[in-house]
């Protein structure tokens, strides 16, 4: 294989991996996992895409690169009172569903028919509290969240794509220095899957598998198949929904919410600097997904390591690597005049955290948006 194949892999996993597993792992915490339950989340998500990648790779022979849900995880991490066993059943509903909307048209034609300005909306009214907590964990570690702000404005203006990962190295090397860590535990070794019995209660799954099962679909999956076609490729859409949502759903039972195509990481292995023959270009998933599977090997290290941080530096570092989805998130939300009031509703709703008969914010901004846009369209009719 050429050199370019791995070094592309690389980059795009470490970019992956390095600016959204925080927050995973706050993801993790919301829902009241071990150390072990926690280790068991990240293995498992890391197992999901190493597996994914490579095999759908192989069978299309298109470069199909997977990535764990960033905004499901945001979402995940702005729910409150979920167990991880009602976590993972939800997780367990947001993998079949999209199974469904791979192998049952008419399911699929419906998830399209939802305006992508309330889905955006949505989005951003999830992503935006984290956004806004930059600014207090600024204020709580200003020797360790500045110099990060300050690294990853500089990294942006040349490439955006290592802007988080540089304010991560940044502020991981002067809380070292500054001696603002505490041990770091953790150890070089195989974690284990740790299996954990799902529980379908229909508020979790209202409140957070449908509306993980719908910001995968609007953020991830339909972006992650416009950038195949960009570069030259027919998506294999069925194939990836069917393989992703099956994959999902198994190692939700291990710990880990959903995995769909990347877009952003994806971009970096389509290029002709991977592979001048666009037809070998495919072999960049296997080395992908075994890039992941190394991930997934130290994952326990790594988590030691995170978890000596100070908890405002992980706050600071999620705000960063949030502020890009939350962008496109509200210039989505707010491209259409005649959408724009039910996004804003949506938004609104969703960001105010809101929580009624157990269920979350989310579900109730996209049903308050959904109705101030059956009205409108009414009105207009």
């Amino acid at each position: 294989m050429r050199f370019s194949l791995f070094s592309s892999a690389l980059v795009a996993s470490l970019i992956g991996y390095g600016s959204t597993i925080a927050l995973v792992l706050a993801a993790a915490s919301a829902l009241g996992a071990t150390a072990a339950q926690t280790a068991s989340y990240v293995f498992a998500i890391c197992l999901a895409k190493a597996i994914g990648s490579a095999w759908l790779s192989f069978q299309t022979r298109v470069p199909v690169v997977l990535a764990w849900s960033t905004p499901g995880a945001a979402l995940i991490a702005a729910s409150e009172g979920v167990t991880l066993a009602q976590g993972i059943g939800a997780f367990v509903v947001a993998g079949g569903l999209i199974v469904l909307t791979g192998a049952v048209k008419p399911l699929g034609a419906l998830v399209a028919r939802m305006p992508d300005q309330i889905a955006a909306a949505m989005l951003g009214g999830v992503l935006l509290p984290f956004c806004l907590a930059l600014a207090g964990a600024t204020k709580a570690v200003p020797m360790l969240a500045l110099p990060m702000i300050l690294v990853f404005l500089l990294v942006r203006l040349r490439n955006p794509a290592f802007a988080v990962l540089a304010a991560l190295a940044t502020g991981v090397g002067l809380a070292f220095v500054l001696g603002q860590t505490g041990a770091v535990g953790g150890a070089v070794v195989l974690p284990h899957l740790g299996f954990v019995m799902p529980e379908l209660r229909a508020s979790v799954v209202l409140g957070l598998g449908v509306p993980l099962y719908l910001v995968t679909m609007a953020s991830q999956n339909l972006p992650g198949f416009a950038v195949l076609r960009a570069a030259g490729y027919s998506p294999p859409v069925r194939p990836a929904l069917l393989i992703t949502g099956g994959i999902s759903t198994f190692f939700a039972l291990f710990g880990a919410h959903t995995v769909s195509m990347a877009a952003i990481t994806a971009a970096i292995c389509l290029g002709d600097d991977t592979h001048p023959d666009k037809a070998q270009r495919w072999k960049v998933g296997l080395v992908y997904g075994a890039v992941w599977l190394c991930l997934g090997v130290f994952g326990a290290l790594i988590i030691g390591v995170i978890a000596a941080l100070p908890v405002p530096f992980v706050t600071a570092l999620v705000g960063l690597a949030l502020l890009a989805p939350l962008m496109g998130a509200v210039s989505g939300a707010f491209t259409a005049p005649d959408h724009r009031f039910a996004a804003l509703v949506t938004l609104v709703v969703t960001a105010s955290g809101l929580s009624v008969f157990g269920i979350g914010a989310a579900f109730w901004g996209l049903l308050a948006g959904l109705i101030v846009h059956g009205l409108e369209s009414l009105a207009r009719r």
